[in-house]
C-alpha cells in the first residue's frame, strides 16, 4: 500500500472522527457520570469492540451480517435494548456522587465492568460493521497484496486514531463533570444526562438499517 493512500486514509478518518458520533456520546456519558478513569476505560472498551469488527470484516463475517436481514435485526435490537437498559438503570439508581464533593472522594467504579460493557456496546452496533465495510475498501487495492491484511492494517490505524480522538472527548467530559460535582443538583443532573444519552443511543440504534450510514 502506497504512503499517499495511507495519508489520504488518515485525513479522511480524522475528518470523520472529529464529528461526534454514537460512540463519542456514549464515552462522554461515562465520563460525566463516573469520572475520567471510567471515560478512558470506556474508550479502551470501544476500541476493543472496534477491533472485533475489524477482524470480522477482514474475515468476511461482517459482509454476511450486512446481507442477512435476520442477523442484522437480531444484533441491532439486542444492542439497542442493552443501551436502553443501561440508561434506565442510570436514571433510576441513586447517584453515588451525591455524597462526594470531588472525583477523588467518589466511590471506586468497577473498571473491568465498564471495559466489558463498553466493548459489548460497540460489538453489538452493526453500524460499525457497515461503516468499516463501506469505508475501508475505498483505500484497498488487490494489486497491493493481501486484501485481509490491508483491511486489518487500516483497521489498526483507524482504531489508534479513534482512541486518540475519543480519549480527547472523554477528558473534555471529565472536565464538565468537575464543574457539576459538589452539589446534589449537579449529581442528579449527571445521572439524568447520562441516562437519557444511553436511552437516546438505544433508540437511535434500533432504527439503524444496512442502507444507512
Amino acid at each position: 500500500m502506497e504512503w499517499t493512500t495511507i495519508w489520504l486514509f488518515v485525513v479522511a478518518a480524522l475528518a470523520m472522527l472529529i464529528i461526534p458520533g454514537p460512540a463519542v456520546f456514549y464515552i462522554m456519558a461515562r465520563s460525566i457520570n463516573q469520572g475520567k478513569r471510567a471515560g478512558v476505560i470506556s474508550v479502551l472498551g470501544v476500541s476493543l469492540g472496534g477491533a472485533v469488527h475489524v477482524v470480522a470484516g477482514a474475515l468476511g463475517v461482517s459482509a454476511i451480517l450486512m446481507t442477512s436481514a435476520t442477523a442484522f435485526t437480531i444484533v441491532k435490537y439486542v444492542g439497542a435494548a442493552y443501551l436502553i437498559y443501561l440508561g434506565c438503570k442510570t436514571l433510576f439508581s441513586r447517584n453515588e456522587a451525591e455524597a462526594a464533593e470531588t472525583e477523588e472522594e467518589a466511590p471506586a467504579v468497577n473498571l473491568k465492568k465498564i471495559l466489558y460493557q463498553s466493548a459489548l456496546v460497540e460489538i453489538m452496533n452493526p453500524k460499525t460493521a457497515l461503516f468499516f465495510l463501506a469505508f475501508f475498501p475505498q483505500f484497498i487495492s488487490p494489486a497491493a497484496g493481501s486484501v485481509p491484511a490491508q483491511f486489518i492494517g487500516l483497521g489498526i490505524l483507524f482504531l489508534v486514531l479513534a482512541f486518540l480522538s475519543d480519549g480527547s472527548y472523554a477528558l473534555l467530559a471529565a472536565h464538565i463533570r468537575k464543574r457539576m460535582t459538589g452539589s446534589k443538583v449537579g449529581a442528579r443532573l449527571q445521572n439524568r444526562i447520562t441516562g437519557w444519552i444511553y436511552i437516546s443511543l438505544g433508540v437511535f440504534s434500533a432504527f439503524a438499517s444496512p442502507g444507512k450510514s
